[in-house]
């Protein structure tokens, strides 16, 4: 153990004098994350705001057609544009293509008829659905529409006698049990691949360089000959790797839990758990991550010769242990057994469930935490079996 200290020791340090290196690593990497993070969410918040509040400004081609629907749309705030008026809807699609016009309210030349004949009068919204910002507020202006269509039917209705609920059989009631932390989980569901990310590039630098920086360097030769057996050699180096990629998880954990506490999120009815206390049992969780992938890159970095040839084919490798996490967050997977076997994916539904602020079973953070550690030490041997080949030289 004393040479595996001494190894570590001796990698950490050499990294620790490369400012490049410890910038990309400890800094860079951990407050990229969180800083890029917030500016989603306030960005996510700030359209979802303004969209509802804001005032809309729409061509309506055909206002003097219903001015009763273009006085409720102004009550719902949607006013009217007069500037560079659509003559037809065919002109209206193509200043929507052009995009000089976002959307357009067509409204039909037999409006009137059709309307006091107490049949379907036409509106046409026209949009690009293409564009999510035109999507959201033509959205907007389907709901008034449709809030001046119910309220028109239920009138007639009862001019008739006859009460709106008859030809609403059905009254559809929403209990929604989910709770803002709950919510959250939606737009925060990401984070564990930010957690990931940051951890696996805290160690990738070093773990290129103890291993095809060495060999390209043409000193990994004379290290070979010190009196250190090479299983103590490369668990050295993989200690070293270890220790930067928790001291970068721990980091890119600490950005989040101050950046998760100053974002708007009451702004979109959600609310953030992620504490520091939160943090350390996140902590906790993601560590295996470190000798799992750490022993992952020294194992691919061992086959390479150059340093340059190792970086291709890491940044690849990276994509590995994210595709779970990517797989549960498109699937919305939920949290079993069997799935703790899994490493990345097992960790991301506990760290879910902690953003969520739900209690944690024991048992499965467990099994998640002994399956990735397991898995980690079959590849770390298997790196080692490759270390002690005299083809490694060649």
């Amino acid at each position: 153990m004393s040479a595996v200290g001494v190894v570590c020791r001796k990698e950490i340090l050499d990294n620790a004098r490369d400012r490049r290196t410890m910038f990309s690593t400890l800094v860079f990497g951990p407050l990229f994350a969180p800083l890029l993070f917030a500016v989603m969410i306030n960005i996510v918040v700030d359209r979802a705001v303004s969209s509802v509040r804001e005032i809309l400004h729409v061509p309506i081609l055909g206002a003097e057609r219903a001015p009763n629907v273009v006085e409720f749309l102004r009550g719902r705030g949607i006013e009217r544009e007069l500037d560079a008026l659509p003559q037809d809807l065919e002109s209206a699609a193509q200043a929507v293509r052009a995009d000089t016009a976002e959307l357009v309210i067509v409204i039909d030349e037999a409006f009137g008829a059709d309307f006091a004949a107490q049949s379907g009068a036409r509106v046409t919204v026209v949009f690009d659905r293409s564009d999510t910002r035109a999507t959201s507020r033509a959205e907007r202006v389907r709901a008034a529409l449709g809030a001046y269509s119910e309220q028109i039917g239920a009138l007639r209705l009862l001019a008739r006698g006859v009460h709106p609920n008859v030809v609403r059989p059905l009254l559809v009631d929403q209990y929604d049990v989910s709770t803002p932390a709950g919510r959250s989980a939606l737009l925060l569901g990401v984070l564990t691949y930010f957690l990931l990310f940051a951890t696996l590039m805290g160690g990738l630098h070093l773990a290129i360089d103890t291993t095809a920086g060495e060999r390209e360097r043409k000193s990994l030769e004379p290290l070979l000959t010190t009196p250190v057996r090479r299983a103590e050699l490369l668990a050295g180096k993989m200690a070293a790797t270890i220790a930067f990629m928790l001291l970068s998880l721990a980091l890119t954990l600490a950005g989040f839990a101050i950046v998760l506490n100053v974002v708007p999120l009451a702004e979109l009815g959600m609310s953030s758990s992620f504490s520091l206390a939160t943090a350390g049992l996140a902590f906790v969780i993601l560590a295996p991550m470190a000798p799992f992938g750490a022993a992952l890159l020294t194992l691919v970095a061992s086959f390479t010769k150059s340093y340059k040839e190792a970086q291709t084919y890491l940044g690849l490798l990276l994509l590995v242990p994210t595709l779970p996490v990517a797989v549960a967050t498109i699937l919305d997977v939920k949290t079993t057994p069997a799935l703790m076997w899994v490493p990345s994916m097992s960790q991301h539904l506990l760290v879910t469930a902690l953003i969520k602020n739900e209690p944690l079973d024991i048992m499965l953070v467990a099994q998640s935490m002994v399956s990735t550690l397991l898995l980690g030490a079959l590849l770390a041997w298997l790196a080692i079996k490759l270390y002690e080949r005299e083809a490694l030289l060649g």
